[in-house]
């Protein structure tokens, strides 16, 4: 498992390719739902989403050995991560996407100097054409999220919570692969543990609900949730111990749920977010998260959407 001493080391390596986002408060949400709501504008993060952080600590280790070629197999963000961090460290990159990824975010990739190839639909078909590539060019492979120094640089997330927010009751957390959360859970709970950490999963993409369930990693089919960032078929293997160790709750949402919490962000916070970071809005609209009268910070992963 990571430690807090490599999220501060992820900190000091990505520190020149990354924004410190600001922490959003709404009143309205925090009527709604009986909290003061913060908002972790991780959407306002370079590339728009948090995967930038990840990407930076692990591209920049490959340049360091040398490495001239990297792929990296994912829905958008990742990928478009990826080929951003790679053109500024002068490597060639090539991004395996699902077929029915959204075009704005291959545009993206591309904007980023990034070749893309498609790859069927889920995760564990893209994953294995992506490992393919970086063999058959010398390359690596840079994961989406069951990797330390990924794991590592998406907890940059939790030191700034911590350090922006001084009372901070409860994080609340999207759950794709684990790369995220197992980042910020590592850095909020080995700091400041008596804060709770929240996961939220699409109803249609439980495979980690399940997997906590049954005490052991589980894998579900394809799905077609609106939130393809969190499409993943199964939690990492690094990841998955962190979550079991650490994690508070996880809690569920379905589709319609999500889209109105992303409506009523936009509409009245006049922020544009993806629907996987509205799952963590829609599990507070909802009262999903058990809690009353805390301050609540919820991570709003990503904002590339195709309008």
């Amino acid at each position: 498992m990571i430690i807090v001493h490599d999220i501060l080391q992820a900190r000091e390596n990505i520190a020149d390719y990354i924004h410190e986002t600001p922490i959003l408060h709404s009143s309205q949400l925090s009527e709604i739902c009986g909290n003061e709501m913060y908002f972790k504008a991780e959407h306002l993060q370079k590339t728009g989403s948090f995967k930038i952080r990840g990407a930076s600590n692990k591209v920049r280790k490959a340049a360091r050995e040398g490495t001239t070629y990297v792929t990296a197999a994912s829905s958008g963000n990742h990928g478009q991560a990826v080929a951003y961090i790679a053109r500024q460290l002068g490597i060639q990159a090539t991004i395996v996407t699902p077929v029915d990824s959204a075009e704005s975010k291959k545009n993206a990739i591309k904007a980023y100097g990034g070749k893309i190839e498609e790859c069927g639909t889920t995760s564990a078909e893209r994953l294995p054409r992506a490992k393919e590539l970086a063999d058959e060019h010398n390359g690596m492979f840079i994961p989406p999220y069951d990797d330390p120094l990924i794991m590592a640089g998406q907890g940059t997330i939790g030191l700034e919570i911590m350090e922006q927010l001084e009372d901070v009751d409860a994080v609340v957390v999207p759950i794709g692969g684990g790369g995220l959360i197992s980042g910020i859970l590592t850095a909020i709970k080995q700091t400041k543990p008596k804060v709770k950490v929240i996961g939220v999963e699409p109803d249609t993409a439980n495979d980690t609900f399940l997997s906590l369930k049954n005490k052991k990693i589980t894998a579900i089919p394809a799905t077609t949730t609106i939130a393809d960032g969190l499409r993943t078929s199964q939690p990492g293997h690094m990841t998955f111990p962190v979550l079991q160790k650490f994690l508070d709750d996880l809690v569920l949402v379905s589709d319609e749920e999500i889209k109105q919490a992303q409506k009523f962000v936009l509409e009245r916070m006049k922020q544009l977010i993806e629907p996987s970071s509205a799952v963590t809005v829609a599990a507070a609209m909802n009262g999903k998260l058990g809690i009353n009268d805390n301050n609540v910070v919820c991570v709003l992963s990503g904002g590339n959407v195709d309008v």
